[in-house]
């Protein structure tokens, strides 16, 4: 009997990562987002199914853009896909739209840019609406000193000073950096070819102390000189950060 082809499904997801440890699965541990979809589509494949995402996220950090793929031998409308994984998923995750693509679409390999977004709330106290998805950081900013920094992180550079790992290639390419300001807050857009683990969160604390006084725009061009972890800004805490969406060709 001939083996029947698994058809390949790209998904794009929304969730709230506040009350998940991350997007990664881990080994007979729950509370993941990768390993929640995992298990509601072995549900409906009848079999396990294992999803690739385009990047892993952290603890408490939420998406908007998240993309996955996966191979199944249902060979279901994507669209009616869609609504029965929405049916069964909590409410904090959210199948955006699931599309039927080809064998060699891979939901990190294929991707060519991400975007990610950090909101800061500097109100004096906290939008009781928005607290669970701002850094609440009531100090006053130096938006010009910041975007003298973003222009010199800007461009393919060494940033193993901006990661809590250390990795053996950690160049990176950032596209762009975007700062404007909506309602008493501060959002920063990070765009780039990818990201290493925590580099986004420290970007984001290294222009904060920029902004705030406590380093120059030019420190930054000392730290890609030197892998050195103490020449760079706190990490952000997580829940400020969305992953807001990952590009293809």
């Amino acid at each position: 009997m001939m083996k029947k082809i698994k058809k390949n499904y790209k998904m794009t997801i929304a969730y709230d990562g506040g009350g998940y440890k991350g997007w990664q699965r881990l080994t007979n541990e729950p509370g993941t987002i990768q390993g929640t979809i995992e298990r509601v589509l072995s549900k409906i494949e009848g079999s396990p199914v294992k999803i690739s995402g385009s990047g892993r996220t952290d603890a408490g950090v939420h998406a908007k853009g998240q993309v996955a793929h996966a191979f199944l031998k249902t060979n279901e409308d994507p669209e009616l896909l869609r609504q029965e994984l929405n049916r069964m998923l909590p409410e904090d995750i959210r199948i955006c739209l699931v599309e039927s693509v080809s064998q060699s679409f891979h939901s990190r390999y294929s991707a060519v840019s991400k975007v990610y977004e950090y909101r800061i709330d500097q109100r004096s106290r906290a939008d009781v609406f928005t607290r669970k998805y701002c850094y609440h950081r009531p100090v006053h900013l130096d938006l010009d000193r910041m975007r003298q920094a973003a222009d010199h992180l800007t461009g393919t550079h060494d940033f193993g000073s901006f990661t809590d790992n250390k990795e053996a290639d950690s160049v990176r390419t950032i596209f762009s950096i975007d700062m404007k300001e909506e309602n008493e807050k501060l959002v920063l857009a990070f765009r780039g070819d990818g990201f290493l683990y925590h580099m986004v969160r420290i970007l984001a604390g290294t222009l904060l102390e920029v902004g705030e006084g406590i380093r120059t725009p030019e420190s930054v061009l000392e730290a890609f000189h030197h892998r050195d972890r103490s020449l760079t800004g706190f990490l952000a805490p997580a829940h400020g950060l969305c992953l807001r969406e990952v590009n293809y060709k």
